[in-house]
């Protein structure tokens, strides 16, 4: 595992000091790591998102009501 060295400003590490005080966590260095895991599944998430907005926005535009768009919504998701 890499070793780092960062600085926090005081209130981020008063809230880490906080954190492993409250026994949710054993180190500094175990939330840090959580942080950023919970950071990449966002982001991870993010993508996806954007990925099926970008898929939608090149597919066109429809002249569909809202209620014909749900109608075609559900038959699909019904199959």
């Amino acid at each position: 595992m890499a070793r780092q060295s960062i600085s926090f400003t005081t209130p981020n590490d008063n809230w880490l000091k906080s954190q492993i005080e409250n026994k949710e966590y054993t180190s500094k260095s175990e939330l840090v790591n959580d942080l950023i895991r919970q950071a990449r599944g966002q982001q991870a998430q993010i993508d996806w998102v954007r990925a099926k907005l970008e898929k939608a926005e090149s597919s066109g535009f429809t002249n569909d009501n809202k209620k014909q768009i749900l109608e075609q919504s559900k038959s699909l998701l019904n199959g």
